[in-house]
């Protein structure tokens, strides 16, 4: 049963200390650093019993707080801080209505239900595969098909890896007027699933390609071809057709074709997809009827491996850059605080790189993945839009007007919205980094009250990945088409830049 189901009406002191005694339980359940056991992507053909493996700790904060805040235990660590505020409704910018809980996590049900009610087993965990699908065509096992049988699984899984990494990179969000002509179809497409099919369309011809017999694959040399003008074309940019934060995204991919030349992690041709390889001979995968990868050791690779592609104006914490992590004003203020305990983490993209590319890992090459539960939900406007748009989160009247004058100014820049007005922030303002920590408690505690409903116990259960995937960012998508009909803009904009969102 959900968190919130079980207050009671009176809210009494007492029901608000078992509730606080319920949520530290359940937080406590899933950061453990103790060995963790994540539930296999369904329907791939995973053995039912998975053998425990020792999860990785946190590096401690005392000694080393630059390495614990891009720890993947940090993220719901840090977040857990700022949701603790919001369920006693002391946030600064925002006023928490708790008795809109059940009702959000029905809107997601209703979802849920919708697309895939009796067979939920078969929901997809949330990844960038289902993207490269939009209107029914089922373009990523096109290309596998597409591919000689002399293939082999490990080297299709590479190439996958390949163009999920690159795909991602470049899935911040779109903006509410771009748009992308399939060159293959004909059809146009937005938002995430426009951004996945350019990527495709792009891959295919070898754009990130060094090598001119193997255009379906990305290197080190193959990303040095690429600038903000051959990135803008490849994606239709145009006065008439902008893509927000064009500039961000070609720059992360230059700054990717660097980063590959960590052999260690990407081999010696500078490959995302060798990343597969250094998982498989790592000391602490282990070799069981299936391979067994810790998530940490996948999290190590791509914060270590790619550390060097997020933009130096980040936060930094004795001089290394966190990414995406960002100061907060909910944060424990008591002296003598240091530096670090000001910041909350998300690591929002690298997420988003973990969820998408275990996918082809666990189809094509059957591994399993240990404590995949310490991902969180995405903390992006899809999903933080939902919570708004239900009355669960609702600014407060000085951040609303201050957003809103914000939006009216960016209006009158040429291309930029200018109906439906929303209230507009950047990336790094405080008002964004509570919303988006706000967001990761949520789901986690929505979770546990839309299994409650479906009536679904032990491994019936969905999984946080199913959840964002069948319900929550469909969720916040469709709700933001019925309150913004002309724009499908979320109830907050953000100011991108094309590395966050």
């Amino acid at each position: 049963m959900g968190l919130f189901k079980r207050k009671d009406s009176k809210n009494s002191i007492q029901s608000d200390r078992d509730e606080q005694d319920s949520f530290a339980s359940a937080n406590s359940a899933r950061t453990s650093s103790a060995s963790l056991k994540s539930p296999g992507y369904k329907g791939t053909g995973l053995p039912a019993s998975i053998p425990e493996i020792s999860i990785a700790k946190p590096p401690d904060p005392a000694l080393d707080p630059a390495a614990y805040l891009r720890s993947i235990h940090a993220i719901r660590d840090r977040c857990t801080l700022v949701y603790e505020k919001a369920k006693r409704n002391q946030l600064n910018h925002f006023e928490v209505d708790l008795s809109k809980f059940p009702a959000t996590a029905s809107y997601i049900v209703s979802m849920v239900k919708r697309d895939y009610a009796p067979d939920y087993e078969s929901i997809p965990p949330h990844g960038r595969w289902q993207h490269f699908d939009i209107g029914g065509r089922p373009r990523i096992n096109q290309l596998l098909q597409s591919w000689p049988s002399t293939i082999d699984a490990q080297e299709r899984t590479r190439r996958l890896i390949d163009l999920f990494v690159i795909s991602v990179l470049l899935d911040a969000g779109a903006g509410t007027t771009w748009s992308y002509k399939s060159k293959e179809s004909g059809k146009v497409f937005s938002r995430s699933e426009g951004l996945a099919v350019a990527t495709l369309e792009m891959f295919k011809t070898g754009l990130f390609s060094s090598d001119p017999t193997e255009p379906c694959q990305v290197d080190g040399a193959g990303l040095k071809k690429i600038t903000v003008d051959v990135l803008a074309k490849g994606m239709q940019h145009s006065e008439t057709n902008q893509l927000a934060g064009i500039e961000g995204r070609a720059g992360l991919l230059m700054r990717l074709s660097e980063a590959l030349n960590n052999q260690d992690f990407f081999g010696v041709d500078a490959r995302p997809g060798n990343l597969l390889d250094y998982l498989l001979s790592h000391p602490s995968t282990l070799a069981s009827s299936v391979p067994i990868v810790p998530i940490t050791t996948l999290w190590t690779v791509l914060m270590d491996g790619l550390s060097t592609i997020w933009p130096p104006s980040r936060t930094q914490i004795d001089g290394l850059s966190i990414g995406d992590a960002w100061p907060c004003s909910d944060m424990p203020q008591s002296p003598p605080a240091q530096p670090w305990e000001s910041i909350v983490p998300f690591h929002k993209l690298t997420q988003w790189l973990c969820y998408s590319i275990m996918v082809p890992m666990s189809r094509l090459m059957k591994i399993h993945f240990a404590g995949s539960e310490l991902l969180t939900g995405l903390p992006e406007y899809r999903n933080g839009g939902l919570l708004i748009d239900m009355g669960l989160l609702t600014l407060k009247d000085d951040d609303l007007q201050r957003g809103i004058a914000a939006y009216k100014e960016n209006a009158q820049i040429k291309g930029q919205p200018n109906m439906e007005v929303v209230p507009l922030f950047s990336a790094d303002d405080d008002v964004v980094v509570e919303w988006r920590a706000v967001t990761v408690g949520f789901l986690d505690d929505l979770l546990d009250e839309v299994n409650s409903q479906l009536g679904l116990r032990g491994e019936e259960e969905l999984t946080l990945a199913q959840m964002l995937e069948a319900g929550s960012w469909k969720g916040g998508r469709e709700i933001a088409e019925v309150s913004r009909p002309n724009t499908k803009e979320p109830p907050i904009m953000i100011r991108s830049d094309g590395t966050v969102f």
